[in-house]
C-alpha cells in the first residue's frame, strides 16, 4: 500500500482505521461513509494515495471505475433507492474535503430532501468558441 501516513482514507484502506467495508480488490477499497448523505452512501477510494483525479494514471482510474456500476446496483438494491448520484470532487473549491481522490456513491429517492443545485448559465457571444479552442489546445499539450 502506497499511502500518506496521515491520510484518513489511506489508513482506512490499509485497515489501520476500522470501517464498514463493502468491497476490496488489489486497487480499490469501498466502504460506508460514516457521515452519509443517504443510507447506503459509499466511498470508493484507490488504495494508492492520489490527491486528485488528475494525478491518477488512466489505467488506475479505469481499474477503479469499472466497479462503480456493480457497487451502485448493489447499494440501490439494498436500500431500495430509485436513483443514485456518483460524485467525484477535485480540490477544496470543488468540495473535496479529504485530500485523497474518492468517489461518492449516493443512493437517492424522490422524497429524500437532498436536492441538487445546478446553477446553469450561458456563454457570452463568442466565448464558447474561445473556450473550445483553449480546451482543444490544452488537450494537445497534455496528450500522452
Amino acid at each position: 500500500m502506497n499511502g500518506a501516513t496521515n491520510c484518513v482514507f489511506c489508513n482506512i484502506a490499509s485497515g489501520q482505521i476500522p470501517s464498514l467495508k463493502i468491497f476490496e480488490d488489489e486497487t480499490i477499497f469501498a466502504f460506508l461513509d460514516i457521515s452519509p448523505l443517504a443510507e447506503g452512501h459509499l466511498l470508493v477510494v484507490p488504495k494508492k494515495h492520489y490527491v486528485s483525479l488528475a494525478d491518477m494514471p488512466e489505467d488506475q482510474v479505469a481499474a477503479l471505475t469499472r466497479h462503480l456500476p456493480r457497487l451502485m446496483r448493489a447499494v440501490m438494491g439494498a436500500v431500495g433507492a430509485e436513483g443514485c448520484n456518483i460524485l467525484q470532487n477535485n480540490g477544496r473549491s470543488a468540495g473535496q474535503e479529504v485530500q485523497h481522490v474518492h468517489w461518492h456513491v449516493i443512493p437517492r429517492s424522490a422524497d429524500d430532501g437532498l436536492g441538487y443545485r445546478w446553477n446553469a448559465s450561458s456563454y457570452a457571444e463568442g466565448r464558447d468558441e474561445k473556450v473550445q479552442k483553449d480546451v482543444l489546445a490544452a488537450l494537445t499539450v497534455h496528450a500522452h
